[in-house]
């Protein structure tokens, strides 16, 4: 049976347009995505095996051409399809950041963080300069390390900070473990920064840790 010989309510496009997206499971939004299955299987029977495969809608969206190419089910097309939509996402949600005081947006600052360094192998240290109205000027990735330690350079980071006019900066990293938890090397890395960067009278917001769907704020934590 395909997805055509299903009830109409049941249907993904026709439940989307009906409940709005939200309604919808990983399974069903893949999907739509796939838009066609393969012999003898529904597009939703391709997407839920290529959930089962990668472990989790994050994984999948998150994986490494030769990894998602793999999956049964997919390909280069669909690869090349997915990332477009990805960008597609960071560059609206970037828009959002960009139109006024991030410090009124929060959540739109993480989700824009969460897209650039959620999934990544390997540490990557960035940081979202603000002019004195908290307005964006420009996000940067500073520093690029190995599976779970990143060396940052307050030196270089101070030298950004000139460059770009910045008066703030809200720093975020990733932990390719999934565990959005600070260390004690995060604390006191931030703490040097934020020691730094008011020798030339630059604010640092936060210092946000980046896990698989979660993210730790520093300065919620009262660690700054």
């Amino acid at each position: 049976m395909t997805i055509k010989d299903w009830p109409r309510t049941e249907r993904p496009r026709e439940k989307l347009l009906q409940h709005g997206a939200a309604a919808l499971s990983d399974a069903e939004l893949l999907a739509i995505f796939i838009q066609t299955g393969t012999q003898g299987r529904s597009a939703v029977e391709v997407a839920r095996e290529a959930l089962t495969h990668s472990g989790s809608l994050g994984a999948l969206l998150n994986a490494d051409k030769r990894a998602f190419c793999a999956t049964p089910g997919l390909g280069e097309a669909r690869y090349t399809t997915l990332q477009a939509a990805l960008e597609i996402s960071r560059r609206h949600v970037f828009e959002t950041v960009m139109q006024g005081d991030v410090l009124s947006s929060p959540e739109h600052v993480r989700h824009y963080l969460s897209l650039h360094l959620t999934g990544l192998g390997h540490e990557v240290f960035a940081g979202l300069f603000l002019d004195n109205r908290h307005r964006v000027i420009e996000y940067r990735e500073l520093f690029n390390g190995t599976i779970d330690s990143a060396a940052v350079y307050p030196r270089e980071v101070v030298k950004r900070c000139i460059a770009s006019n910045a008066a703030a900066v809200i720093f975020a990293h990733n932990h390719p473990s999934g565990v959005a938890e600070p260390s004690d090397t995060d604390v006191r890395l931030t703490r040097k920064l934020v020691d730094a960067l008011a020798l030339i009278d630059v604010r640092v917001l936060d210092h946000l840790i980046i896990g698989q769907g979660v993210q730790t704020s520093l300065a919620e934590r009262g660690l700054m």
